[in-house]
């Protein structure tokens, strides 16, 4: 049997860090700018919600990263990050964009991120966005494992549960009761020790 070598695959809001929308609404005082993925499954629908919310109250990029700036990843995270990279490859699969993620990355040592790019013009206004790829977590999987690599995937949210699908295994890491409820195939865990072992135990599968 040819072996293959294990892959993690791991999203990064609500997983590692913080949901950075829900920080924007708490700084802003706009309940609207809640609503995550675990909320809406529809990524797109949510998106052009957020940005037709920027705009009706003149909120520009530096206004987020300015809020960005002063999140820490979860309690746990970077330790978490560090026991995995001793023992395997990780890579964090997101529907952030870069223009956001650079000073958490930062926090957490530089880890290899694969996410989307906001589009901005002259004066800071975030007029669009751009996908690297529809569905980008599962063709990211789906691109590894046809590359030879065993993949697990975590994440948390509905935009994450594709992903979950197409991994050889996934799991579900700080997810809500909805989605919990919705993908029970998944299971479900809430502590980085809890996870570190379940990845241990795929990689010497």
């Amino acid at each position: 049997m040819t072996h293959k070598p294990p892959v993690i695959a791991m999203d990064l809001e609500g997983v590692l860090v913080p949901e950075i929308w829900i920080a924007v609404a708490v700084k802003t005082g706009i309940d609207a700018l809640r609503l995550t993925t675990r909320d809406v499954s529809d990524y797109d629908k949510l998106m052009r919600g957020r940005l037709d919310i920027l705009k009706s109250h003149s909120l520009t990029i530096t206004d987020i990263q300015e809020v960005i700036s002063t999140l820490d990843p979860l309690d746990g995270a970077k330790n978490y990050l560090d026991r995995i990279r001793k023992v395997t490859q990780l890579i964090l699969l997101s529907d952030t964009f870069y223009e956001f993620a650079y000073p958490l990355m930062k926090k957490l040592d530089y880890p290899t991120l694969f996410c989307n790019s906001l589009i901005i013009d002259e004066h800071g206004t975030i007029t669009g966005y751009q996908l690297r790829k529809q569905d980008g977590k599962r063709t990211a999987v789906k691109a590894l494992k046809e590359c030879g690599f065993r993949v697990l995937a975590v994440g948390d949210s509905y935009n994450d549960t594709t992903m979950l699908g197409e991994a050889d295994a996934g799991i579900l890491f700080n997810a809500p009761q909805n989605v919990a409820d919705e993908f029970p195939q998944f299971p479900r865990l809430t502590d980085f020790d809890r996870l570190f072992e379940a990845v241990s135990d795929f990689i010497v599968r």
